[in-house]
């Protein structure tokens, strides 16, 4: 990249040069720099293994700092999923914010605003938390013009100059990258060669669905590059290793049976975090579970503030510096969850299940079985009329429904009914196609991840554990209603 910060940077190094030694002077806290995607599954990025696609800004991260293999979003819907980043918390207990398109409560705890309280400058870029309402009379009011997220700049070197010389940052340099819908045969024209493709083995293996993940690739690259700019400018400004620097996405790549769905391709992510002053050992991957939620309570660590009690994530302290109390930040689960993603069913209705993800196994619970999980087939059910509106548009759906003859087994794998409970044993099925729960073989199995799903959920309040009324199927809607006759149910008296 061109240097084209030259004469800035030149100021911001004189400013800087009195800087914060260990010498019994105080360090100035890390800044914090939190790049998110916008539908990006684990698999697709060069550190991790996929053959096309270039991001050399997250393996750079991954390599000076920490690849994670088993991280993974609270929700595979981007409004839940960016809550319960900014809370620290399971969307469960998120009220509204546990839909997407709905709105962020204003008593929710926030790392942003601890941290803006605390001192640090704070904003973001393009997608923050969302989407959804800011501006309604209980919550982020029309006085608030900030979204829960920090601030909008217009990109991070507006934010930059605009930080005060005195005060560490926490910026959230987010992208609509890469959310559908893609610019066709973008991938292709590019020079990525559609004969290397892994196609998951649950979409069809054609040149459309070829096609159409080059397409995705492409946007990859185009937020890699946001990133990589970034890290640049704080390089050149001699910042960057006092930035914690983390590239991660909000929920899976949109395309059936991933996006909006509990099941691998929907909420296991891609995360790799840079820290040379704290992590110890870099270029190094770590195999124990995360979720996106123990970020806000590490942030919070690392800047030397308290984590609220409220916070049901892990700070990631202990695996960064790599010491003998990181078994307390170590786990062998993550809890995953789905309530209302789009306005896809009659009353507003959405699909409810917990999920349970082990090292081996996948274990899911679907509330809700007699609903359609990828939203009703009549698109007189949806806010937007589309048939099945849970799913990703674009060519891959279009063409799965329009081949359901030539495909049954896929078809119904993305826009089929559930059963009540999934049971998917990894070590033979790393993609869940082959549902386990009704075989004697995996009884055990199947009972014993379902006691710890429902204890856990119980222990951290969900009220569907509890048996209490769950208020998201009636929660307001904010998200486009092309529907007149579609609308929200109220909660039963």
């Amino acid at each position: 990249m061109k240097n084209r910060y030259t004469h800035f940077i030149v100021l911001c190094l004189a400013s800087f040069s009195a800087s914060y030694a260990d010498d019994g002077v105080k360090q100035r806290p890390p800044n914090i720099l939190f790049c998110i995607s916008d539908d990006q599954s684990w698999l697709h990025a060069g550190a991790m293994g996929d053959p096309i696609v270039k991001t050399p800004a997250f393996d750079r991260v991954a390599k000076e700092g920490i690849l994670f293999m088993n991280a993974f979003a609270d929700a595979p819907s981007c409004g839940p999923s960016r809550a319960a980043i900014l809370a620290g918390q399971h969307i469960w207990r998120l009220r509204e914010a546990g839909n997407i398109h709905s709105r962020f409560p204003e008593d929710l705890v926030n790392y942003v605003d601890i941290l803006k309280r605390e001192g640090y400058f704070t904003g973001s870029y393009a997608k923050g938390w969302g989407p959804g309402q800011v501006k309604t009379d209980q919550g982020w009011t029309s006085n608030t013009k900030e979204n829960p997220a920090g601030k909008k700049f217009k990109d991070f070197e507006e934010f930059y100059k605009s930080k005060p010389k005195d005060k560490p940052f926490s910026f959230w340099l987010a992208s609509y990258d890469p959310h559908p819908p893609y610019r066709l045969n973008s991938g292709r024209e590019s020079g990525m060669d559609p004969n290397k493709v892994i196609v998951p083995p649950v979409l069809p293996d054609n040149d459309i669905v070829r096609n159409n993940i080059l397409d995705y690739y492409y946007e990859i690259e185009r937020f890699d590059k946001t990133v990589m700019d970034a890290l640049e400018l704080l390089e050149a400004a001699g910042e960057l290793d006092n930035t914690i620097v983390v590239i991660t996405s909000d929920n899976g790549m949109a395309f059936p049976r991933a996006k909006a769905t509990l099941y691998d391709l929907g909420t296991h992510m891609p995360l790799a975090i840079r820290w040379p002053a704290k992590i110890a050992d870099p270029d190094r991957s770590y195999e124990g579970f995360v979720t996106l939620s123990d970020l806000a309570p590490t942030f919070l660590e690392a800047a030397g503030q308290k984590v609220p009690n409220v916070m049901s994530g892990k700070s990631l302290m202990p695996v960064f510096l790599n010491k003998k109390d990181r078994n307390k930040a170590h786990r062998e689960a993550a809890y995953t969850a789905m309530e209302r993603h789009d306005g896809c069913r009659a009353g507003g209705k959405g699909y409810p299940c917990r999920a349970l993800r082990t090292k081996d196994f996948l274990y899911i619970r679907n509330y809700e079985p007699d609903r359609w999980a990828a939203g009703d087939p009549d698109s007189k059910n949806c806010a937007r009329e589309i048939a099945f509106g849970e799913v990703g548009p674009g060519p891959t759906k279009t063409f799965l429904m329009a081949n359901e003859g030539t495909y049954p087994n896929l078809y119904q794998l993305a826009f089929g009914k559930r059963p009540y409970e999934e049971l998917y044993d990894l070590r033979e099925d790393p993609f869940q196609m082959n549902n386990l729960a009704a075989g004697e073989k995996y009884v055990d199995i199947k009972n014993d991840l379902g006691k710890q799903l429902q204890e856990y959920t119980k222990k951290t309040g969900d009220p569907r554990a509890l048996g209490e009324l769950a208020p998201w199927d009636y929660y307001p809607y904010y998200g486009p209603i092309n529907n007149k006759s579609w609308s929200v149910d109220e909660i039963p008296k």
